[in-house]
């Protein structure tokens, strides 16, 4: 089951299909997981090669532009598309754990503006819906920003429980605290998404500036 924003984008170098969680990471307390590169082949991926790449030969404008779909952060995206040519996977999703990991608190708030409340898709149930509608709205009045959370090892089936048990949990946080783990999430979210990317990118043969827009990472 896909997930999806409710809202668009608040930048507009983002695509409208940009979602504000991805599944990959691990449940908010618990013990951090393998990034999605650590996991089971996930490092030497051949099929990622040719993506890869793809990537490492953009112009510093394009490599950027498709950065800020993983995350909102200006500064992140320079950074990772900076530090080009990577020689694997594993060293690009370092580097942008590294950049997430160097965020200051201007980059962490440019970020998070970015990111949009995450809805269930249109077979979760009515009720699941209303609650997490209501939840996301209450997270945002108090936090200021949208819930982010990456899902890991949750079928399709158990979402709406794990969001809506997180962000119940999340509430009531202080907002340093929060703000903290919000910066964790999104750092798992941004390598979910350079997992997308690199995959998408082996299957085109070179992004336009129309394509860049409709590059829609789901985790």
């Amino acid at each position: 089951m896909a997930v999806h924003p409710r809202h668009a984008p608040r930048s507009p170098q983002l695509s409208s299909h940009l979602p504000a969680q991805a599944h990959g990471g691990t449940s908010p307390g618990a013990p951090p997981g393998p990034s999605l590169g650590e996991k089971s082949g996930r490092r030497s991926d051949p099929s990622h090669g040719s993506g890869l790449a793809r990537f490492n030969a953009l112009s510093p404008e394009t490599a950027q532009a498709v950065l800020l779909q993983c995350c909102g952060s200006r500064r992140w995206a320079h950074r990772v598309a900076t530090h080009r040519p990577y020689p694997d996977p594993g060293a690009l999703l370092a580097a942008a754990d590294e950049a997430s990991y160097d965020l200051s608190q201007a980059d962490l708030t440019e970020a998070l503006a970015a990111e949009s409340s995450a809805e269930l898709d249109h077979g979760a149930p009515y009720a699941a819906l209303l609650a997490l509608d209501a939840a996301h709205a209450e997270y945002e009045r108090k936090f200021g920003h949208a819930f982010v959370i990456c899902l890991a090892g949750h079928p399709p089936e158990e979402q709406a429980d794990q969001l809506l048990g997180a962000i119940r949990r999340r509430m009531t946080h202080e907002v340093d605290e929060e703000r903290s783990i919000s910066a964790d999430e999104l750092r798992r979210v941004a390598q979910a998404r350079l997992w997308d990317l690199t995959r998408w990118l082996t299957s085109t043969d070179g992004p336009t500036a129309t394509e860049i827009g409709l590059f829609a990472p789901v985790g």
